[in-house]
């Protein structure tokens, strides 16, 4: 729905408020888009919520359109029975009659991305070695999503357990970009990026260890948010994580809406547009000529962050004080030191030959590493966190690319070269994403157009630790300037 059907809806919302419930409704069925999955994750939860439609009709449209789509974009996998899901949908609709709701949610479908448990659901993370697992209980935030009054349909696919910016897995095979189904989604929260660009989902969650909520957001022109490392851990860490999970949303304000829902503490204070006048951001670009990126990426950025500057924001190339190959290290050793646990897999003859090659590298080279190797990359770790506060002086935010290359075909597992440079690891080709993964800053993907084969791509707006609310207030601004978001991809069906 573009800004002015948004408005025309508001409208008749407002007006049909003043009627008789008859007229009402049917005022309102004649003001809604072509489908229901048209209408944004906040317009449809007030829709429910005033009755102007029901939970059976809102789902019975998602499984017509999810039938219809997803055989080709494969972003929903598990998918629960129809007779079922539309059982839940009439006892959501009773709950309404007797005048009670559950929360903003209440009977929107919802699926939950595959590495994380939803009570009675499959849950194999990708992997073969849990093809047949079912979650027994609900993880923290999917239990807050479930008091809030979602149906879960299903699961969103991911790779096999997270590894890799590449959504696909020896169980369900691999998730397609909204804008083109021979490309791939990104990943690892690729099933839900490419859920919430076809409209097979409201909105939907993430997690975000590599970018798997900033890549797949560009790659099928969504928002993805990842919050400040400590924001979804119900007690405070230590240190910061590197990984965390977080939301998804086809604009900002829904994204918002689902994080209030999903972190187990509000986040304190207003969420409206920031005034862009003097606002500061720090272009990071390539890192210098650092980083190998694909033609066409950088002038998309550059043209949004002009939108910006005209809206009164100012722009300017910064360059850290930091090498950023020490970053990689750093990144790498504390990345394979996190697979030290997957070892009993690796171990067991049994399942060995069940994991994808890259998870083998991973815990190999996790088996190399002396305390003295975790030990050097921590601390480079915390020169870096030294190192955005001080950029962070002189700037509001921070600006980088979400990704160093465009969409690619989903049947390649990744680009072993960006232009004429090799990647020597699989996921080299994603190292744009580690300044703020390693620093544990909150950063925003949003859209910044299409290049001339009409694939997505985004940017990262980033801002300092704890600065959630403000970042997304950054993104709403950037949609008053933009209108990337307004975009429709044309849909293949089977």
């Amino acid at each position: 729905m573009d800004r002015r059907q948004f408005f025309r809806t508001g409208m008749a919302l407002g007006t049909a408020m003043s009627l008789p419930p008859l007229a009402r409704r049917k005022l309102f069925a004649a003001s809604l888009p072509a489908s229901l999955t048209d209408l944004t994750a906040v317009e449809l939860s007030t829709a429910l919520a005033q009755r102007q439609v029901s939970c059976v009709e809102v789902m019975a449209a998602y499984l017509q359109h999810i039938h219809r789509h997803n055989p080709v974009y494969n972003a929903i996998v598990g998918l629960v029975e129809d007779d079922l899901l539309l059982d839940q949908a009439r006892a959501a609709d009773r709950t309404l009659a007797r005048g009670e709701s559950r929360g903003w949610l209440h009977g929107m479908p919802f699926a939950v991305k595959d590495l994380t448990a939803v009570a009675g659901l499959r849950h194999t993370s990708g992997s073969p070695l849990f093809a047949d697992r079912i979650a027994d209980s609900d993880a923290g935030f999917v239990a807050r999503l479930r008091r809030a009054g979602a149906l879960f349909i299903g699961k969103t696919n991911s790779p096999e357990f997270g590894l890799g910016s590449q959504t696909y897995n020896p169980l369900f095979g691999p998730t397609a970009s909204a804008w083109n189904p021979q490309l791939t989604a990104g990943g690892s929260s690729g099933g839900a990026a490419s859920g919430l660009g076809t409209r097979m989902l409201p909105v939907a969650d993430g997690s975000d260890m590599m970018g798997s909520l900033r890549n797949p957001g560009a790659f099928n022109n969504v928002i993805g948010f990842r919050p400040s490392a400590d924001l979804m851990r119900d007690t405070p860490p230590a240190t910061r994580p590197l990984s965390t999970s977080g939301p998804m949303g086809r604009n900002t304000a829904d994204t918002i809406r689902l994080l209030h829902t999903m972190a187990p503490r509000p986040l304190e204070g207003p969420f409206q547009a920031l005034n862009l006048d003097g606002l500061r951001i720090g272009w990071l670009a390539d890192l210098d000529g650092y980083l190998a990126l694909e033609s066409g990426i950088t002038p998309l950025c550059e043209a949004s962050l002009g939108a910006l500057e005209t809206a009164g924001a100012r722009v300017e190339p910064v360059k850290p004080r930091f090498d950023p190959a020490d970053l990689w290290d750093a990144w790498t050793t504390l990345r394979h030191a996190g697979r030290a646990s997957m070892r009993r897999y690796y171990d067991d003859p049994a399942s060995r030959p069940q994991l994808k090659p890259e998870l083998v590298w991973e815990i190999e080279q996790s088996m190399l590493l002396g305390e003295e190797d975790v030990v050097r990359a921590n601390r480079i770790r915390g020169d870096w966190n030294r190192e955005l506060e001080r950029l962070f002086d002189n700037v509001d935010f921070l600006a980088l690319p979400s990704a160093q290359v465009f969409p690619y075909s989903k049947h390649v597992a990744w680009p072993r070269y960006i232009g004429s440079r090799p990647m020597d690891t699989y996921h080299r080709w994603m190292e744009i994403v580690i300044p703020a993964s390693l620093g544990g800053i909150p950063v925003i993907n949003v859209p910044v157009g299409f290049d001339a084969g009409n694939r997505p791509m985004g940017m990262q707006l980033m801002g300092p630790f704890g600065s959630d609310r403000r970042v997304l207030n950054l993104g709403l601004a950037y949609e008053q300037v933009t209108d990337f978001l307004a975009s429709r991809p044309m849909l293949a069906s089977t």
